[in-house]
Parts: structure tokens; C-alpha cells; sequence
């Protein structure tokens, strides 16, 4: 048998003895050696009746030989089986595999594939896409967000308080001790979730959300939550992706060290995935984490306020202040404003102004590494226009159906950003705001400056309100200085002698690059 590298071995195991609760019962531990040596250890996961799977994707070209072994559970059918197949490269055009898994930078400030070339992470939120989006509707949203320059998908995998059961009625477990797994909820997902990989981006998901009492992060006692989350990471982490451990989750409320045990075993064994939390809105949690040895992005949720503090907190908070601790990680917005949704405090309507703003200074305020985007419809994936599930009154209980995010203002602005960023060494971009003589919001927010510098001199700032920005004395400016339009990413003017002072043409957002590093 022959596997490209970076895609998927699957084996599939018969039990000889019957199991109360597999899911407990019987533990299966594959080893997998490659042509160099190297042994990695995965979990074989329970799919129904007497069937166990093992999935496992290879990363050297050769020959790899696997045996099981039952680690709980005697059972002769799942215990010293073996086998080998034939790793070969990979031949298409598929980013995802061409270039092969995500891994931190060698200086831990972003990104990069295995291969070394650089991952400027654009997520999209679809936390209901890979339960309710059937599989046509999902092919179309994943074709277009892959057109649209997206590389990531962010999504939940288990019932949530947002999607109490999927469509076929079911749940993905039991809530009461010892649980029960329902192979058959995961088997309708297998499917969508490797669709991502298949369409060129890597998948994002969220394992077990937690924001409610009444969710599985947070209902479940420690080893149900653990077991549970164990058998999610068993069955998909041989795709290309980024785990979200938790999601929406007051981890503080729920007990830090009951995460920091819970990440510990769940990644003790299996592929070397980058790995995260996604907390609540205006919630910092690297002090806490950033130490551990399976923790690999900071991710923070600036969300969908729209006062004052909502904004000081982003551009003069932990995001733009925090990311200098050590050990340095990569720093990602994973939930800006969502296009079309109300703020809390005012009910303003997001437009594609707000989503560029979120998107720009979540980007300049700490090293650039990427963020994501949402849109109301998209990660509710109604139908018909009507209540967000699980959510109240959310929108007025009037969520339009899916398909109204798939083109939108703000899906452009973030392809047009993806495409600016293209042309700066954004690897190497880290906050500079002493350059600037003045800050413009240092008593309105929303008139806040984002400056910040890459190590060849090129200077970026993004101004929300136009304007002039004055810089210090004795800036220098390497190269002309181009006004550039985050609306379309044309160059709308060109000065060849920069001065210490950018005037943007009218009120609206602006970008100024100067340098030589534009190409």
C-alpha cells in the first residue's frame, strides 16, 4: 500500500471479545517506526460494533512499519497485529501537503509549514459548519474560502450549546459517568473534516467548549472531559490542523490546572500538532499557559463589544503589551469583531470598517502572525433567518441563513489584507508605536495608531480615521512611503521623500508603508 506524505495511513482492527465500554475497556497503543527509526505512538480509536481504527500520517519517504499493542484490556483481535506500507512523496499542488504540517518559527513569534515557508494564519469561524453543513453545502463554502485566500477553519466537533444535536438527532456522547461515546455522530463528521485539508487549508478544531455550565467542557467531571477529548485527538489528528483544546472557555472559573492536566494527557502521545485555547472575549490566559510544554499559540478573543474598554483592551491591553514575555509564542486574534453582528454595549452594526479594524491592529500590536474572521451567519450556519441556537437573543433572533457570508465587504477586505501583507516581510514585523510623535488615541481609542516595524526598516501604520500622523524626530524613513488602501490594496499615492509627517487622504481607514521591503 502507498501513502503520499502528509496524508493519511488507515488501518482497521476487529476485536475478538465484547466491550461494555470501549470507549474505557480497552486502550490500543500503535507504534509506527519510519525508515530513519523514528517511533511515534498514536491511539487506535473505537468506531462501533467491533471495529477500531487507527489513522496515521506519515512524514518520511520509505518504507513504515506499525504493531499494536493493548495498553488496557486484554483482547487477542486488537493486540500484536502489525503491518507496513510505503510512504512516497507527494505530487500535487496542494499547499497542505506540498508544504506539510504546522510548527512554530525558530524565533516562536509565527508560523511556518515543516518545509520552513511562512503560514500567515486567516481563519474563518464555521463553529456549526462541519456538524449542520451537509456535504455539498460544505464543499461550496470551503471552495469559495479557499479562492478567497482562507487557510484555516475554525470549528466545533462536539455538541455544544450552539448545536445541541447534530442532524440526525444525535449527540457525540453520554453526559453521565463513565460516558459513552456515539461513534456514529464522528462518523458523519469524518467526512466534512477532511474536506478542509482536501480544499488546501488546515482545520481548527475546538474540542470541547466550555463558556456554559451546561457545556461539555465544563459539565463533564476531569475524566470524562479528558477521555472524551482524547478520543476526538485519536481520531482526527492525523489530519493537517491546529487543536483548540477548549473553546469560549473562562478557564480561570473552571480551573486553570484542571486544563493544564487535561492538555497534558490528551497530547502525551500522537502527531506533533500545534495546539491552543480559545477563551472567552477580553480574557488573557498566556501567563498561565505559555510555559507548558504542549501549548503552542497564544489565542485571545477581542470580540464583539463596541465601547471604549472593549477597544482600550485590544490596542493598550494584554495583546499589545503581553506578547513580550517569555517564552515568546506566536499572538492570534481568534475572534474579532463578526461582520453583521451588533455590539454588546450599543448595537452598532459591524460593517467591513469594524472587521478591518479588528483585523489591522490585532496584527501590528503584537508580532504579525495572522487572525481570524467570522460573520454571524457563517458559524450560526442557519438555514432561514431566525435565533441563534443556544444563544438567546442573540442579533434580535434574527440570524440570516448561511449562505449570506459567503461573499460579503469584509470577506474582501480580508483578502485584499492577505494580499498586502503578501508584499511586506511581515515575519519579522514587531509593535513600534515610539515612533510616532503622538498617538491619536491616547484619549479616543477609536483614532488609535497601530506602527509597527520589520528588522529592514519597512515601518507599517494603520490609522481607523484617517487624518495625520506625526512621527518623532529623527525617524528615519527607509525608502518612499506609500498610502495604501485597505479597501482594495492599491497604492493611492507614492512619496518618494517621506517626511515626519503622513497625511492620509480623507477620514476613512488608511494604511502608510514605508521602506523597501513593499515588493
Amino acid at each position: 500500500m502507498k501513502v503520499s506524505r502528509f496524508c493519511i495511513f488507515e488501518t482497521a482492527l476487529k476485536s475478538a471479545r465484547k466491550h461494555v465500554n470501549p470507549l474505557w475497556d480497552c486502550q490500543v497503543a500503535v507504534e509506527f517506526t519510519g525508515p530513519s527509526g523514528k517511533a511515534t505512538t498514536i491511539r487506535a480509536f473505537w468506531d462501533g460494533s467491533n471495529i477500531w481504527r487507527a489513522r496515521f500520517s506519515p512524514d518520511e519517504i520509505g518504507t513504515w512499519k506499525w504493531k499494536t499493542r493493548c495498553v488496557k484490556g486484554d483482547d487477542p483481535g486488537l493486540h500484536q497485529k502489525q503491518g507496513e506500507f510505503e510512504c512516497v512523496e507527494y505530487k500535487g499542488k496542494n499547499p497542505v501537503y506540498k508544504h506539510g504540517p504546522l510548527e512554530l518559527s525558530q524565533d516562536r513569534s509565527h508560523i511556518v509549514h515543516s518545509d520552513g515557508t511562512p503560514f500567515f494564519w486567516l481563519g474563518d469561524t464555521a463553529w456549526n459548519g462541519v456538524i449542520r453543513g451537509g456535504d455539498r453545502n460544505w464543499k461550496r463554502y470551503l471552495s469559495l474560502r479557499a479562492e478567497q485566500r482562507f487557510n484555516i477553519i475554525q470549528f466545533v466537533c462536539c455538541h455544544w450549546r450552539g448545536d445541541a444535536f447534530d442532524e440526525a438527532g444525535e449527540k457525540a456522547c453520554g453526559e453521565k459517568h463513565p460516558i459513552h461515546i456515539n461513534p456514529s455522530f464522528f462518523q458523519r463528521l469524518d467526512k466534512r473534516v477532511a474536506m478542509i485539508n482536501e480544499n488546501g487549508m488546515y482545520a481548527a478544531p475546538v474540542v470541547l467548549w466550555s463558556l456554559l455550565k451546561t457545556d461539555v467542557g465544563y459539565k463533564l467531571p476531569e475524566d470524562d472531559a479528558a477521555k472524551l477529548a482524547s478520543y476526538i485527538v485519536s481520531r482526527y489528528d492525523a489530519h493537517q490542523l491546529v487543536w483548540f483544546l477548549g473553546g469560549d472557555g473562562k478557564y480561570q472559573e473552571i480551573g486553570f490546572e484542571r486544563w493544564k492536566r487535561m492538555g497534558r494527557s490528551v497530547f502525551s502521545t500522537g502527531h506533533d500538532r500545534l495546539v491552543t485555547l480559545h477563551p472567552c472575549g477580553l480574557s488573557w490566559i498566556g501567563e498561565e499557559f505559555r510555559k507548558e510544554k504542549w501549548f503552542d499559540i497564544i489565542g485571545y478573543q477581542s470580540g464583539h463589544g463596541d465601547y471604549e474598554k472593549d477597544l482600550k483592551w485590544l490596542v493598550k491591553g494584554p495583546p499589545a503589551t503581553f506578547w513580550k514575555r517569555k517564552p515568546p509564542l506566536p499572538v492570534i486574534n481568534l475572534e474579532p469583531n463578526y461582520e453583521v453582528m451588533h455590539g454588546y454595549k450599543y448595537g452598532t452594526l459591524f460593517e467591513d470598517f469594524h472587521v478591518r479594524r479588528a483585523a489591522y491592529w490585532s496584527l501590528l500590536v503584537s508580532p504579525t502572525a495572522g487572525l481570524t474572521y467570522g460573520h454571524d451567519a457563517i458559524w450560526n450556519w442557519n438555514f432561514k433567518t431566525g435565533p441563534s441556537e443556544g444563544h438567546g437573543n442573540w442579533n434580535a433572533r434574527k440570524v440570516q441563513p448561511w449562505h449570506t457570508g459567503l461573499e460579503t465587504p469584509g470577506i474582501r477586505s480580508m483578502t485584499v489584507m492577505r494580499s498586502i501583507f503578501d508584499r511586506i516581510p511581515w515575519t519579522s514585523l514587531k509593535p513600534c508605536q515610539s515612533v510616532l510623535a503622538r498617538q491619536p488615541g491616547a484619549k479616543k481609542p477609536e483614532a488609535f495608531v497601530a506602527a509597527a516595524k520589520s528588522k529592514d526598516g519597512t515601518l507599517v501604520f494603520y490609522s481607523p480615521v484617517g487624518g495625520t500622523v506625526s512621527l518623532k524626530p529623527g525617524i528615519t524613513i527607509c525608502g518612499p512611503m506609500r498610502i495604501v488602501d485597505p479597501r482594495t490594496g492599491k497604492v493611492f499615492k507614492t512619496y518618494e521623500k517621506a517626511g515626519r509627517t503622513i497625511r492620509f487622504p480623507d477620514v476613512r481607514d488608511w494604511l502608510a508603508v514605508s521602506g523597501k521591503g513593499w515588493k
